[in-house]
């Protein structure tokens, strides 16, 4: 299925050039099973072959993530923090969430909310989720977009310019990905542990 994919990708980019770099890009912020590991790395060989520009490929890129960030974002924004409190007052404690909870994390992020989105676009598997809490908490639309293109460029331009450094061998840029992707979902996993039992200990005290 990933061959296939990556086989789907690339012919989008070959047809569609830096078109089709930014329709990828905004797919992947919405639909993440496409993975940005081949999505980025060849439109970068593309450049170097000389098809495209790495700098337009980059600009178009960006500008794909900032429309599919705004995607989420405005989804988010929709549903909105009341309809989510709801959510956790009636089912949080399946989860062992309680509306305390809720009010903490909202008022963590509303204190970093410029750091969570300009690192946060830089982080695998976090890039697309970021952009959920931001429209939940109804982030200022300017400084959100700002955020979000200053931190995709970077992700961008590591990835585009891997691509078209290593020319021929780009696909060995997704095994570089895949271990900052391991290392991410562990500190992930630590994260809910640690949360669980924080949980577990508030109940039995």
């Amino acid at each position: 299925m990933l061959s296939g994919l990556a086989t789907w990708v690339q012919d989008v980019i070959e047809q569609l050039g830096y078109w089709g770099v930014a329709l990828l890009v905004i797919i992947e912020n919405v639909f993440p099973p496409i993975p940005s590991e081949i999505v980025l790395p060849f439109a970068g060989f593309v450049a170097q072959r000389g098809d495209a520009s790495v700098y337009v490929m980059i600009l178009a890129a960006t500008i794909g993530s900032v429309i599919g960030a705004l995607v989420l974002y405005y989804i988010a924004a929709a549903i909105g923090p009341e309809r989510l409190r709801h959510f956790v007052v009636r089912f949080g404690r399946w989860f062992g969430v309680k509306e305390s909870d809720l009010t903490k994390a909202e008022a963590w992020f509303d204190r970093r909310s410029t750091a969570a989105v300009l690192a946060g676009r830089c982080v695998p598997l976090i890039r697309s989720i970021v952009s959920i809490p931001a429209g939940f908490r109804r982030m200022k639309i300017v400084p959100f977009i700002a955020y979000t293109f200053v931190g995709s460029a970077v992700w961008n331009i590591v990835l585009i310019g891997a691509g078209a450094i290593l020319g021929d061998n780009w696909d060995a840029v997704a095994d570089y990905i895949s271990i900052f992707q391991y290392l991410v979902i562990a500190g992930i996993l630590l994260l809910v542990v640690r949360f669980a039992f924080t949980i577990i200990k508030r109940r039995k005290g």
